[in-house]
């Protein structure tokens, strides 16, 4: 039989990441390739402790069909931590459960775009998102980051090019894949622009408690006085990214769309996975959780840039970093990025290469991308080693 796809869908391409899986899955590859959290960070003594007593003091509770909006204790629980911690959350926001904050972004795109609309994207940004603005058939447009975030000139021309703009998407601590961390200055330009030109504000926020250097910086969302931004977070990386929990903070008229949106998708998020993170922000001591992670996160991250200024350095150069799993590399001009990828394959080393992050693939790119959390501390080491071996091979 031919099959006959959507439009949406027929210029679609799989995840370069999920791609690379399939090679990582080789017990003899080294990957540098994926996004988990470290193994060792999982609080998996307390997620078995809390899980027995939901199956046995209310099962029913944990395998019955629940609410869309999500769990009425955890929502109650997200938005005081989020008030209290980072100022986020006005009179005219809500709180929405997803499934992981990937599904934020497709409620939002869902919600906003109609075919042609444009998302203004970070160059590089994250693949998962990219691909879920595509699906919806959004025109996408992407701004070039700089240290300090996306450059705020070339933003605002695309904002005064561009006629159908429904959102911004920026991903402000430490960004996929880039690693960097947009200065204040910047949020404030940024939101700034947002109003100007009536613009919403997509402020995805995986990484935000992962800062184990430097000094905290506040959300967009908590200097939104106007109903711009739609704040995505998630438990994923500092609980569990396989219990799919995530949440929307957003104005009540976009998330009242959101939610029917939801309800045609999956009807609500895992209500077990929902008793699960209200149990362990209530009965658990979280800040001491997250030093944890910081700790083990600095540790790993030490570990790679060190052996990046040692086996890579001086030509090939970092991104530096405060927080988050990743670390953006960039190749000299003498060296092919895409053969450069393959090559480390067949070295039995898997990156990801940085044109899978950008807006249009087919944009010159020097960049690879490197995750630090996953992999052991040994083979974290080694895989750089070999990447540095194979530059000097190349370069010569």
């Amino acid at each position: 039989m031919k099959y006959r796809f959507s439009d949406r869908v027929l210029s679609l391409k799989p995840s370069a990441i999920r791609e690379i899986f399939k090679y990582a899955a080789d017990p003899s590859v080294i990957s540098l390739s994926a996004g988990n959290p470290a193994p060792e960070a999982f609080p998996i003594k307390e997620i078995s402790e809390i899980s027995a007593r939901i199956f046995e003091q209310r099962p029913i509770d944990a395998l019955q069909y629940s609410v869309t909006e999500g769990y009425t204790p955890l929502r109650v629980q997200i938005s005081a931590y989020m008030k209290e911690k980072h100022n986020v959350g006005r009179d005219f926001d809500d709180i929405l459960i997803t499934s992981g904050a990937q599904q934020v972004m497709d409620l939002a795109a869902k919600s906003l775009c109609n075919e042609g609309d444009t998302g203004i994207c970070e160059a590089p940004s994250f693949i998962g998102s990219l691909n879920t603005f595509r699906s919806y058939n959004a025109h996408l447009r992407g701004i070039p980051m700089e240290q300090d975030g996306m450059n705020m000139a070339e933003l605002e021309k695309a904002l005064k090019e561009e006629t159908r703009v429904r959102f911004i998407y920026t991903i402000p601590n430490f960004q996929n894949p880039s690693g960097i961390t947009m200065s204040m200055e910047k949020r404030r330009q940024l939101y700034a622009l947002a109003k100007k030109y009536s613009v919403l504000i997509l402020e995805d926020n995986p990484y935000g408690d992962l800062r184990f250097r430097g000094e905290h910086i506040a959300p967009i969302k908590s200097f939104d006085e106007d109903g711009l931004v739609i704040y995505a977070g998630t438990f994923s990386k500092v609980i569990s990214p396989g219990m799919r929990v995530g949440y929307a903070i957003a104005p009540k008229q976009l998330l009242q769309k959101m939610i029917v949106c939801k309800q045609g998708e999956d009807v609500h998020t895992n209500i077990w996975s929902q008793l699960v993170c209200s149990e362990f922000l209530t009965n658990y001591d979280f800040a001491a959780h997250l030093e944890r992670m910081r700790a083990i996160y600095l540790k790993k991250s030490t570990i790679a840039t060190d052996a990046l200024d040692k086996y890579l350095g001086p030509k090939i150069t970092y991104n530096p970093i405060e927080g988050g799993l990743f670390i953006w590399c960039n190749l000299p001009d003498g060296i092919d990025m895409q053969d450069f990828c393959k090559q480390a394959v067949l070295r039995k080393v898997c990156v990801v290469p940085g044109n899978a992050f950008l807006t249009d693939e087919n944009d010159p790119c020097q960049s690879f991308r490197i995750n630090f959390s996953t992999p052991t501390d040994e083979n974290l080491l080694k895989g750089i080693q070999i990447l540095g071996e194979l530059a000097n091979d190349m370069i010569k």
